[in-house]
This record gives structure tokens, sequence and C-alpha cells, in this order.
């Protein structure tokens, strides 16, 4: 069928998926159309995996189709239109989410969903930021279009100045609040005001405590709203909730939220650079080698607030860089099955498809459609992300620091965003190392140990 066009690739995939009646809800993240589905036994998952522009499935608490960055965002507008059209399923949806969530959530895991829920939206204002702070960095260095720069560095930074206001936003927004009374209580962080406010006998600072923070003082106005609500008289609500709710969050915040949230982001900082630092290659090794474990648990997303507050405090996140090496042994893996399983067409068309999405940082069509359904080969790409991230953890205890202004990319899709404490040149030269060690290690170990009692066909068959 022709998907040429995000219409026509909508079309496609909606019969593929038990049709407009199977659909509960619909939602994107950065690279995954996200479907709630009332039986999963109506999808036609061979016929998905068929059609081209799918890099991926991922049956996880919502049925996860990968299509990549962009193509997802143009998609799911065109396919919730196709679902919408002459039903009304929106109350039956939620019915069937809620049951389905109560069912299948921990609290660690609702917790982790909801630190996503409130981060993941502020991705690709990082990316594009970072990526105008990268060239602004490089024009500067270079000594480039100097009447131009100055404008570069506020268009670049006006938004991580103010994500302490996005953050609440979102944070009220998912926690059952109103989401510009987040954002408003949150702004007291940010507030160049706050010089002049001591609390525990030392002067506040502008930006202090930093997302985290802002989302404690989301929170906290949000259960004060709900509190309000419990008790004001409903003629009196529009006046005394809002005014209520701010009052008290706001001198909460000040008087003890951005104290104690900005001696964690000082930890969390510390703690960062130390471990890199002292235990650089051993860090590097563990960081490395099990964030493909995580991010199949959904553990990943803890980080998330971490890298934040890290972009915030030094410019750049230097977890990022290593985590990023997973990536690498997952592609080196993924080269070693195509040429070793030379008869089993369908996996390397699989693997043909899936690699230069892998080489961008994007793994799941990978992880999803080769190593993890062969087995050991998501081993050997483990040990391909743990050679890489020594390899990146060693240089950081010579004292050379790469990061990454944004979240969101890794692979090559990261080298526009990286940052770092000796140069571009060399910065670059040091997570392109990391890549390829990931890379050789990745290819090496499947080639040796990984494809044991592997025969064609293998993977395609579980």
């Amino acid at each position: 069928m022709d998907t040429d066009t995000p219409y026509d690739l909508a079309s496609a995939l909606l019969p593929l998926v038990g049709g407009p009646a199977n659909i509960t809800s619909v939602a994107h993240c950065m690279t995954r159309l996200r479907l709630g589905l009332a039986d999963r036994s109506r999808v036609d998952e061979d016929g998905l995996r068929a059609l081209p522009a799918v890099l991926g499935i991922v049956d996880d608490d919502t049925y996860q189709i990968v299509l990549g960055p962009g193509v997802v965002a143009r998609v799911t507008p065109e396919f919730e239109q196709l679902v919408s059209d002459g039903r009304e399923l929106a109350l039956r949806g939620a019915e069937l989410k809620e049951s389905r969530q109560a069912r299948n959530a921990t609290p660690a895991r609702l917790l982790l969903r909801r630190i996503a829920n409130i981060f993941l939206p502020l991705i690709p204002a990082l990316v594009g930021c970072g990526v105008l702070a990268g060239l602004n960095g490089l024009l500067i260095n270079i000594g480039w279009l100097p009447g131009l720069t100055p404008a570069l560095t506020a268009v670049a930074s006006a938004f991580l100045a103010l994500i302490a206001v996005f953050v609440g936003h979102n944070t009220a927004k998912e926690f059952g609040g109103t989401p510009v009374l987040g954002g408003a209580v949150a702004a007291v962080v940010v507030y160049p005001g706050v010089a002049k406010v001591t609390a525990f006998g030392i002067a506040l600072s502008p930006g202090q405590g930093g997302v985290l923070g802002a989302l404690a003082a989301a929170v906290l106005g949000t259960y004060v709203e709900k509190w309000c609500r419990t008790w004001v008289p409903a003629t009196l609500d529009v006046l005394v909730t809002p005014t209520l709710t701010v009052l008290v969050a706001g001198l909460a915040t000040l008087y003890g939220l951005m104290y104690a949230a900005g001696e964690i982001s000082t930890a969390i900082g510390t703690a960062a650079n130390w471990l890199l630092t002292t235990t650089g290659p051993f860090a590097g090794l563990i960081l490395g080698g099990l964030f493909l474990p995580l991010v199949m648990l959904g553990l990943h997303q803890a980080l998330i607030p971490i890298h934040t507050t890290l972009i915030q405090q030094q410019g750049y996140t230097v977890l990022l860089p290593v985590l990023a090496m997973a990536g690498a042994g997952q592609v080196g893996a993924a080269v070693a099955v195509y040429f070793r399983l030379r008869h089993d067409t369908s996996l390397r068309t699989t693997i043909k498809s899936a690699l230069p999405a892998g080489l961008l940082g994007i793994g799941e069509p990978l992880v999803y459609g080769v190593s993890l359904p062969l087995g050991r080969p998501f081993l050997t790409a483990c040990a391909g992300g743990a050679a890489g991230g020594a390899f990146v953890g060693f240089f950081a205890t010579l004292g050379d620091k790469v990061g990454a202004t944004a979240i969101g990319p890794s692979g090559w899709a990261l080298f526009p965003l990286l940052a770092g404490n000796r140069g571009l040149g060399t910065t670059a030269a040091i997570y392109g190392g990391g890549l390829l060690t990931g890379y050789v290690v990745g290819f090496a170990a499947t080639c040796a140990v990984g494809l044991r009692g592997v025969t064609a066909g293998a993977a395609s068959r579980e």
C-alpha cells in the first residue's frame, strides 16, 4: 500500500491495529505512535512490520509503533482524525485505559511515567536551543558574525532560563491542578527579585533549585489548590483558590523548597562530575552496559530530571554521551548479525531498514526487531555499550569532559549538541572514539559468542 503521505500511512496503519473500534487512546512521543487498544489480539503485527515506514513495535502499557522523529508528529493528527470520524469512543476508551493501568501499574512505574509526562514535551525545545547554542559557540570561537552572536545567545538561552515555568505548568497538569497556577508558582524560582529574600540566613539567588525546585513548587501548589476546592464556596472559588495557591506555595518555595532543591541540585552536579572524573572507566562501563536494559524496563525516565538539572547547572549533561554508547553497541551487534546470518533474508531486510535509525540513536527497531528476539546479541550489544562508555569515562578521568546541551538525540545525531571543557574538536573526537569502540566491541563480541546456536530464521520465529 502507498504510504508516501501522512494520511496514506495513517490509513494503512488503522486497519492493521484492529480498526477504529479497537482504539481507546492515541498519543505520540518523539519517535512512537502510542495506542491504547481494546483487544490486542486484533492487531496484525506481521502486516505492521511489513510496512516500510514502520521501524519497530513495542508492546508495553500502550501499543507503540516506532515511526521515527518527524514522521510520527505528522502521522498522529491524521490517525486521530480517522479514528474519531463517525464514532464516540472517548468514554469507553478512558474506562479501559484506567482499568488496565490499575491492574498493571506499580507506584514506581506510575511515578516514572509522570516524570516522563512532565519532561518529554520539553525535549523539542531543548534540542532546538541546544543546537543553536552549539552553533553560537562555534561562531564565537572562530570570530565569525560578531553582530549576530549576541542575538543567537538570547534565542538559545531564553528557554533554558525560563524552563522552570514550563516544568511547573506540566507538573500541575500531570498532577491534576491548573497548569497556569503551576507555572505561576514555579516562576518564583527564576524571578530576579528573589535575590532580596533571605532563607536560613542565606540570600537566595534566581534559579536556585532549578527544575527540581520548580517541580516541587508545582506539586505543592496543586495540593494546595485541591485542598482549597474542598472548602471554598463556589461563589468565591475563582478569587480565593488561585490567591491562596500562589501565596502558600510561593512562600513555601521561597522559605524552604528553593533552598532544599538547590542543595539537592548541587549534590547531583557534584556526584555526576565526581563519578566520571574519579571512577571514569568503571562508571562508563556500568552506565553504558546497563542502559539498554534500563530503557526496556522504562527506568531510564528517572534520569530525565537529572539530565535537565545538569544542563541548567553546567550547560550540558555529562551522563548522556556515556549512555549513548549503548546504541553504538547495538549497531555493532546488528551489523555482526547481518553478516553472519547471510541466509536469513527477512532478518537482513529488517536490519537494513533499521540501521540508519540506529546510527542516529533510535535503537528500538534494532532492539525489538533483531537483538532481543535472538537473545545473546542483546547481551553482546550491552557489552559494546559498556566498552564505549568506558572509553568516554577514561578521558573524563584525564579532565576531558564530554557533554550534551540537550537530551533526546544520541548516536550521530548527538554531534551537533556536544559540548565540553576542551573545545569542540576534542569533545567530538572523544565522543566519536566512544562510538567507534562501541561499534567494534559490539560487532566482535557478537561474532565471537553472540550467535552460538542461532540459525537463519531464528528471530522471525520468536
